[in-house]
């Protein structure tokens, strides 16, 4: 409670017609950092009456955060005694701390004026010392397991991230590159990476032959301009015919699309022999459908 604490400094006293104030504070000095509680006691004779004044509108340099009164006490001697505590809050930098001149109203005796009051501004602070520190050290983290995980995640994030994006770029790389192919180069590449993928070895006979066939067909599509791959055999053939393009008709191509179809479509069980025929026979075909291109354009010529 406020008026449990022990006043140390007395700032002002005075009264008139037999009627006495005190103003008393736990400290003379401001101290920015401490509130300052301030006390004031009003005593009046038989016969008068006074109130303490309310402070809220005469303080300078503070903010008032909470007052409490105390209950009147008459003593035998007939005075009445007042007591209210007042808690005020400095406010930084302030130019002045001060109660200003206050009005006491008595009722059956003499009114007066009061205050003001002073405090004493706040220490000078030492100055500090040293050049400006201009490269500070910044503190790091204590190392913890907790610490080394969530870095070496951090890390292995990155790499990550780092790892797909050569990948794609790769891919695009390689996509580019055989964009720009001629047909004939771009059937190489596509059927020396079927060959590497290894799916006879794996029993993927179905698989090897539906990409193998993909690839010549692919081949004549972008020679030709026939849509290879979304026909069936006899359309295609019936297509190539149409369109008056024999040239890519030859009979190596037919026999090897529909010897690749009983694999496919009729459940014939293919064999490794079987795969290295039809591969060489895909070859063969690539190459003599490349050489009679060759010549035509050279006869063309």
């Amino acid at each position: 409670m406020l008026g449990s604490l022990v006043m140390a400094a007395a700032l002002w006293s005075g009264g008139a017609g037999g009627v006495e104030l005190k103003v008393d504070s736990d400290t003379a000095r401001i101290d920015p950092g401490r509130s300052v509680f301030l006390t004031l006691t009003l005593r009046t004779p038989k016969g008068a009456s006074a109130e303490p004044p309310d402070l809220r509108p005469r303080v300078r340099g503070f903010s008032l955060a909470e007052d409490f009164a105390d209950e009147p006490v008459t003593g035998k001697d007939g005075y009445t005694t007042k007591v209210v505590n007042w808690k005020l809050v400095p406010e930084p930098c302030a130019d002045v701390y001060k109660v200003a001149p206050f009005a006491v109203t008595v009722v059956g005796g003499e009114s007066f004026v009061a205050g003001p009051v002073y405090f004493e501004p706040p220490a000078d602070r030492p100055s500090a010392e040293g050049g400006i520190e201009i490269d500070p050290k910044k503190d790091l983290p204590p190392l913890s397991w907790r610490l080394v995980a969530w870095c070496a995640a951090a890390v292995a994030g990155a790499l990550l991230v780092l790892a797909l994006a050569v990948v794609l770029v790769r891919y695009v790389a390689r996509r580019v590159r055989e964009h720009l192919m001629s047909p004939i180069e771009r059937a190489w590449v596509e059927l020396d990476r079927l060959i590497k993928k290894g799916l006879p070895g794996r029993g993927r006979y179905k698989d090897f032959y539906v990409e193998l066939t993909m690839v010549v067909r692919r081949y004549v599509q972008r020679k030709y301009g026939i849509r290879a791959p979304h026909l069936t055999t006899e359309e295609f053939f019936r297509e190539l015919a149409e369109s008056g393009k024999g040239a890519a008709a030859s009979s190596g191509l037919r026999e090897f699309l529909e010897s690749a179809d009983l694999v496919k479509f009729a459940g014939v069980e293919a064999t490794p022999d079987m795969a290295d025929a039809a591969t060489d026979s895909a070859r063969t075909y690539l190459k003599s459908d490349d050489s009679a291109g060759a010549a035509g354009t050279e006869a063309r010529r």
